[in-house]
């Protein structure tokens, strides 16, 4: 990876990472804001559900400064754009579309990871459009929703 390129990573990693905590600050100033105790019960759970919801996108976002600045540290050892586990280089549009990347596309694992994505999306291989959309697979036997399958 060029001088340049590593530049453009770490400008990209920084502003990403202080964009992260610019809307963190705002959001435990509203918090502390929104400090409300709500008469009615319902105003009152939904305001409370609003909030876990909030702190647990934020408790994501914490986690992603960690791997951020792993990624920062990276560029500054000279490590960054390569596979973790191959050492293979990274394609840039990988590292494009998600620079805290430490695995290249064509790891296994990464493709264990779309085998599973694809799998839970229900397109199974070997899956056929036909099959009924209330046919659930248990173990190796199939059975249906509606009881009329063998269980």
């Amino acid at each position: 990876m060029s001088d340049r390129q590593r530049d453009y990573f770490r400008a990209k990693l920084l502003a990403w990472k202080d964009e992260i905590l610019r809307e963190s600050r705002i959001t435990l100033q509203t918090l502390q804001e929104e400090n409300v105790n709500h008469p009615d019960l319902a105003d009152r759970a939904s305001s409370e559900t609003d909030r876990a919801i909030e702190l647990r996108a934020r408790d994501r976002q914490r986690k992603l400064i960690s791997k951020i600045d792993a990624a920062l540290q990276r560029i500054d050892d000279n490590t960054y754009g390569y596979c973790e586990e191959t050492g293979e280089p990274i394609a840039l549009k990988r590292l494009e579309a998600r620079p805290i990347a430490t695995l290249s596309v064509d790891h296994p694992r990464l493709d264990g990871v779309a085998a599973r994505k694809t799998w839970m999306a229900g397109t199974k291989p070997g899956h056929d459009e036909k099959t009924n959309p209330f046919q659930v697979v248990r173990g190796h036997q199939e059975c249906s929703l509606s009881g009329s399958g063998a269980s």
